[in-house]
């Protein structure tokens, strides 16, 4: 059982709903948000674009959803508009060098977890790519950058969450079959890490153990098999053993039907999963309409197809456990 301090108990409040589900919709993308809305537009995006794309989202998008998951670079105006919900914010710079290999991570320079705090924060975020294949150098750098993190919040009593996302360690590409048939081992080994006592991490946002479109059997299936869909289920239900930490899962870009379908799967799997924190396969297919129309008809898109979005993650919510099960306050 993680045990809880009140001011972490009373943050993981504020982000979940009434049954203790996490419900939360992601907008803290900045970098690849600013790529994808100058390419749309054949011309730059700047931080204006930036800051009303994401209060948008939020305003709209929160009436759906148990928080709201903003950085604190273009994220405050938006925070502004949460409906009332929680408050997640990221500590993290976005990306990394691709000069420097391991992906390595870096936090934003004036911020510190009790300044996120102080900025309204429930809830503290961090994205680290990871993978127990790297090279353990490079391993022992991120676990040392984590534990430090998992301290200053644990001084600042608010909730760490933790994001973790796979690569390949040897450059491969992530989208081909061979990285499908790592990626178990991948998710599983780093929930296993990370779970530990010593980092100070209260919830693991983790990816789906699987790549959708290389399971047999399923709607996202593109005709190369990496699992059947009973290795699929047996994929998640290894990981979720990997962890007695409260675990949502993140939508990692894919498109809502897909997202909706893997919620499906992990349900049928048995998992005790305790929400999403879910970001594109909300809002993205909104990203031309801002680009090309503007404001007015991106909020007019959100309002329908993206509430529409949102409603059916929500639905495939119900099979979500509450993270009291796991927690002693």
């Amino acid at each position: 059982m993680l045990k809880l301090t009140p001011g972490k108990l009373a943050g993981l409040k504020a982000v979940s709903d009434e049954r203790g589900v996490i419900a939360a919709a992601a907008m803290d993308q900045r970098g690849s948000l600013q790529k994808s809305l100058a390419k749309e537009r054949g011309a730059a995006a700047d931080a204006h674009d930036l800051e009303e794309f994401k209060t948008l989202v939020t305003s709209v998008l929160t009436r759906h959803a148990s928080a709201i998951l903003l950085d604190p670079e273009y994220g405050l105006p938006a925070s502004k508009h949460r409906n009332g919900k929680g408050l997640l914010l990221a500590y993290e710079k976005t990306g990394y060098d691709s000069n420097t290999p391991g992906r390595l991570p870096d936090l934003l320079d004036v911020w510190s977890a009790r300044r996120l705090k102080e900025a309204g924060a429930d809830c503290v975020k961090i994205l680290l790519y990871y993978t127990p294949y790297e090279k353990s150098h490079i391993n022992d750098l991120k676990q040392a950058w984590i534990e430090r993190i998992g301290d200053e919040c644990r001084a600042n009593d608010v909730p760490f969450f933790l994001e973790f996302v796979g690569y390949d360690a040897e450059g491969g590409d992530e989208k081909s079959l061979a990285y499908a048939l790592k990626k178990p081992e991948i998710v599983s080994g780093s929930m296993a890490e990370f779970g530990k006592e010593k980092y100070g991490v209260d919830v693991l946002k983790v990816e789906v153990p699987i790549e959708m479109s290389f399971v047999e059997g399923t709607k996202a299936f593109k005709g190369e098999k990496a699992y059947t869909r009973a290795e699929a289920l047996q994929h998640f239900r290894d990981a979720a053993t990997m962890t007695h930490k409260p675990f949502i899962y993140l939508s990692a870009g894919v498109s809502n039907p897909v997202f909706i379908e893997t919620l499906e799967l992990a349900a049928e799997s048995g998992t005790t999963f305790n929400g999403v924190l879910c970001g594109r396969a909300t809002w993205k297919d909104g990203i031309a309409i801002y680009a090309k129309e503007g404001p007015k008809a991106f909020e007019d898109w959100l309002n329908t197809t993206g509430v529409e979005n949102i409603t059916n993650v929500n639905n495939a919510l119900k099979h979500a456990h509450s993270w009291h099960e796991k927690v002693q306050a």
